[in-house]
């Protein structure tokens, strides 16, 4: 019987959910502003949950959180305390929590919780999470990210998404952080063809998350999905891990996507033969196409 998020990774793979904002947006919420998704915490939980519920129906198995941009420092910068500010981190794990036990569905077995953890770019939402390099230490980021995950580790979820890393000193950093929690993560890098958004090469990043005892997969999101295949095949060691975007560009001037549409389901065959334990998608992908993922990856041969 699977009782740990690492005893599902063996037994794998397993299906994400798809873009927390491009549903929300479907559902008439207005996202602009520097909190983007993580401002209905507050505002509108129930409209969160209601997309949890939505994948987990659609066939995916983990449920990423809608604290992408959910922060100390962000949440501050509005005006929302400390104390306000970690329970909308608890809120974020409970609300996937219990999305997870009244979800509709056929799946019969276990749905887990991803507690997002963001970059510190994701914060200052200006982009720089697809640039990186921010002029701070490796220090500095812990302190940054320490508390978060601390408030996040509270909450109990299953497993960590530290997701769209654009450099090795934030990914350090990352590590650095998640160090005594113990709770396993994986970390997902923001990338340009075969490097890190920031220029590094992708071995040297995937080596990165080898190192640590607390990450049980590695891979890339948020990338187009031609180049987040050619990444995954770079990763050696580790499970893989690649939830890439639905097509497109994003314009961090109009905030809008720009360009048509990939199918990304017709990719999962040559995820899973590269290797990977965690297959979804990031924006621009809906419950619709995570239905057609999760066909795609029970029809698979099982030749990891």
């Amino acid at each position: 019987m699977t009782t740990t998020f690492r005893d599902a990774l063996a037994a794998g793979p397993l299906v994400l959910d798809g873009g927390m904002s491009n549903e929300l947006e479907a559902q008439g919420h207005d996202l602009n502003g520097t909190l983007w998704s993580a401002r209905l915490l507050r505002d509108d939980p129930d409209a969160i949950a209601a997309v949890h519920r939505a994948y987990y129906a659609a066939g995916a198995q983990v449920a990423i959180t809608a604290g992408y941009q959910a922060t100390y420092d962000g949440f501050a910068r509005l005006g929302i305390s400390r104390t306000e500010t970690t329970a909308l981190l608890h809120r974020s794990v409970s609300l996937a929590r219990e999305a997870a036990d009244t979800a509709e569905g056929a799946f019969a077995g276990r749905r887990w919780v991803a507690a997002s953890v963001g970059p510190y770019g994701a914060m200052l939402a200006d982009g720089s999470e697809y640039r990186g390099d921010y002029g701070l230490t490796v220090s500095e980021l812990t302190r940054f990210h320490r508390p978060r995950l601390e408030a996040l580790a509270e909450a109990g979820p299953d497993v960590f998404a530290v997701e769209t890393i654009p450099d090795l000193r934030e990914a350090e950093a990352v590590l650095i952080a998640l160090d005594g929690l113990g709770i396993p993560a994986w970390l997902s890098y923001s990338i340009r063809g075969t490097t890190t958004s920031a220029g590094q090469p992708l071995t040297e990043a995937f080596a990165l998350a080898r190192s640590s005892e607390a990450v049980v997969a590695t891979g890339v999101n948020c990338a187009p999905a031609a180049d987040a295949t050619a990444a995954l095949a770079l990763v050696s060691g580790l499970p893989g891990v690649v939830y890439p975007n639905g097509g497109g560009n994003w314009d961090p001037d109009s905030r809008t996507w720009l360009g048509g549409q990939d199918e990304i389901a017709d990719l999962a065959p040559s995820w899973l033969h590269a290797g990977a334990a965690l297959v979804g998608g990031c924006c621009r992908v809906g419950p619709a196409e995570i239905s057609q993922l999760t066909d795609r990856v029970g029809a698979a041969p099982a030749d990891r």
